[in-house]
């Protein structure tokens, strides 16, 4: 039983980690990178947007966070392959994924059409799942702890009219996540899940400005959107050593958007 002097508060500092994070060119995965630089480790930004990636790449470095841009299309496996290899080899073996790229298309379930499915499924599923078994594989190769950090929604367990198809790849997540946390669980690495609710990004604020967003936005508990920096510490609290006793757990970070 431990005393006063072992009682230390969370610094959440990643110095000497090596992280990755798909889908880094805007949004959630852009705050992702900078949040875990801050922290101290060295992130590996990822996604098919190349400008967007220096342009962050130049933002960690200005604050004295080392960087590496590695362009990454999830849903092409040669090109996870040549991702993790070439972010290793710039930045040393992967310690963290952060595992965020996804995508939406919005329609209802009598509109979906095979190829939107298909699409949705590729992205936010099959593109996830190897980019796990790409960043598991390297760390069980070297007897290395490590955190995989899904990125999944609140769609995972809770319906979202007009996005059935995204629901569904969001609870194929949630059970990705429980799966490989048991499968790997031996290997010291540690997988969990995120399932944020709705937080503003670019990619929402024009629906959120309008009068239906706004009107979506008076069905929740506390009548707000989420903040990107809202994230920030379930983020350290899976990344860091202080989240070495959680695994195949789903948070879900929705200021009761889904109550």
């Amino acid at each position: 039983m431990g005393d006063a002097n072992d009682v230390r508060l969370p610094d959440y500092d990643l110095t000497g980690k090596m992280a990755l994070v798909t889908g880094a060119t805007s949004g959630l995965g852009r705050r992702f990178a900078l949040v875990l630089a801050r922290a101290g480790a060295r992130v590996a930004i990822t996604g098919r947007r190349t400008e967007r990636l220096a342009s962050l790449k130049s933002e960690i470095e200005s604050m004295g966070g080392q960087a590496a841009a590695v362009a990454l299309d999830v849903t092409d496996p040669a090109s996870i392959t040549a991702c993790m290899a070439e972010a290793e080899r710039v930045l040393g073996p992967i310690d963290i994924l952060v595992n965020n790229a996804g995508m939406n298309v919005q329609a209802l379930p009598a509109d979906v059409t095979p190829e939107g499915f298909d699409t949705m499924f590729d992205t936010n599923v099959r593109g996830a799942f190897f980019m796990a078994q790409a960043a598991g594989c390297s760390m069980m190769a070297r007897g290395a702890a490590g955190r995989i950090i899904n990125i999944a929604s609140i769609g995972a367990h809770t319906v979202l009219p007009g996005l059935t198809i995204y629901c569904m790849t969001k609870a194929a997540i949630g059970m990705m996540t429980r799966s490989l946390a048991k499968e790997w669980a031996r290997h010291q690495i540690n997988v969990n899940a995120m399932c944020p609710g709705f937080i503003e990004t670019e990619l929402n604020a024009d629906w959120f400005a309008s009068e239906g967003g706004q009107k979506q936005i008076r069905t929740w508990p506390r009548r707000r959107l989420g903040l990107e920096e809202d994230l920030d510490g379930t983020l350290l609290l899976l990344a860091s050593d202080h989240g070495r006793f959680i695994t195949g757990s789903l948070f879900t970070v929705d200021d009761g958007q889904s109550l």
